[in-house]
């Protein structure tokens, strides 16, 4: 966070306690771009983003020049642009698409379980609700205990039983996220960031999840403190990260470990995104598929990840120019090949998300988190 009066500051609108806002802090940092922190203040702001944007989610940014954007991915993009300086995105284009990869899991796959851990068990949801009544629901003149019971009854209907986590998948989600402790610290037992010695995309993607939930709700704070110290060390060490942080090496080829990351991909993520696709197609707005042994029963369906699965096509198609043969031959080793290419003719919409990140067609809206 920096000078507020700083003119060319920019306003990121959003929580201190949310997923997307948070990774959006971590890249500003990073980067060395100046933003000041404000909560977002509903009801009051839906009304004023939905006019600007198109929808209304968290976080925003709005630029000194009076414009707003949102989708933490699409703006990450546009800013990479604009400060080219220290780029977050490795030359080498297998590595490129790993980071593609990997952010899209982080983004898209990562905040299910992290929003289950926060409002199925009760010490994450008495903290997380009395925290977020207090910060963005100041617009509603309505008791605390109400606006508590209103957020967790909101939150698990829409993000945890009602999207897919019935009681017969908790364990199974839990499972999962243990996996991916156990997988991240391994690699952090070895190495600074995932891949290599400075921060990239893929540590960003991953600052969602890990930074605002799993590193700071109670449950999987004390899962990492005991099973994962040295990834919980990485979650701090790339909050501490700045522009002179990002000029480290990267790794020479794709190590075993990023090799698990991707075939973890391939069992359950890729998988899931088709069964998005299957559901999209059929005008379905809820779907049931088990993918890594788990099930989700009455997932919530996304025309926004059939989008994320066309742009992950195409950063296949622009990394493919230049590294094809090696980089189909490791998606193939690994598993990934097969479920991206696995649905023909997806269901998007005309032009979709071709306006963000100034404007958003349809992407799940995701407010309070």
């Amino acid at each position: 966070m920096t000078n507020a009066d700083d003119a060319g500051t920019l306003e990121l609108r959003g929580s201190s306690i949310s997923y997307f806002t948070g990774k959006m802090e971590n890249y500003f940092r990073l980067k060395g771009i100046p933003y000041r922190l404000v909560s977002m203040v509903f009801p009051g702001e839906e009304k004023r983003n939905k006019k600007v944007l198109g929808l209304s989610q968290m976080p925003t940014v709005q630029l000194p020049d009076g414009r707003w954007m949102t989708d933490t991915t699409a703006m990450i993009q546009w800013f990479e642009g604009e400060y080219p300086d220290n780029p977050i995105v490795p030359e080498d284009p297998t590595l490129a698409f790993i980071c593609y990869l990997l952010e899209d899991w982080a983004d898209e796959w990562w905040w299910r379980p992290a929003m289950h851990y926060r409002w199925y068990y009760e010490e994450g949801a008495r903290f997380a609700s009395g925290h977020l009544a207090r910060e963005v629901m100041g617009g509603l003149h309505l008791p605390l205990f109400v606006k508590r019971a209103m957020l967790r009854r909101r939150q698990r209907s829409g993000y945890t039983s009602g999207d897919g986590i019935g009681p017969e998948a908790v364990a199974g989600v839990e499972a999962d996220v243990a996996a991916l402790f156990s997988q991240f610290e391994s690699i952090f037992s070895k190495r600074r960031f995932l891949l290599g010695d400075r921060p990239t995309l893929a540590d960003i993607g991953f600052s969602g999840p890990f930074f605002r939930h799993f590193a700071l709700d109670p449950i999987p704070l004390q899962l990492l403190r005991h099973t994962a110290p040295n990834t919980l060390e990485w979650v701090m060490r790339l909050w501490n990260s700045n522009s002179l942080s990002a000029r480290g090496s990267l790794v020479d080829g794709v190590p075993d470990d990023i090799r698990a990351l991707l075939m973890h991909i391939a069992r359950g993520y890729l998988p899931y995104l088709n069964a998005n696709v299957d559901a999209v197609r059929r005008g379905d707005l809820h779907f049931t598929t088990t993918v890594d042994d788990v099930t989700y029963e009455g997932a919530r369906s996304s025309q926004y990840r059939v989008w994320c699965l066309d742009q992950l096509r195409g950063r296949y198609r622009e990394c493919e120019q230049s590294d094809s043969v090696d980089l189909q031959l490791l998606l193939r080793e690994t598993g990934i090949w097969d479920s991206l290419w696995a649905a023909d003719d997806l269901p998007l919409l005309k032009d979709q998300e071709r306006r963000l990140p100034f404007w958003g067609d349809s992407k799940m809206t995701k407010v309070n988190e």
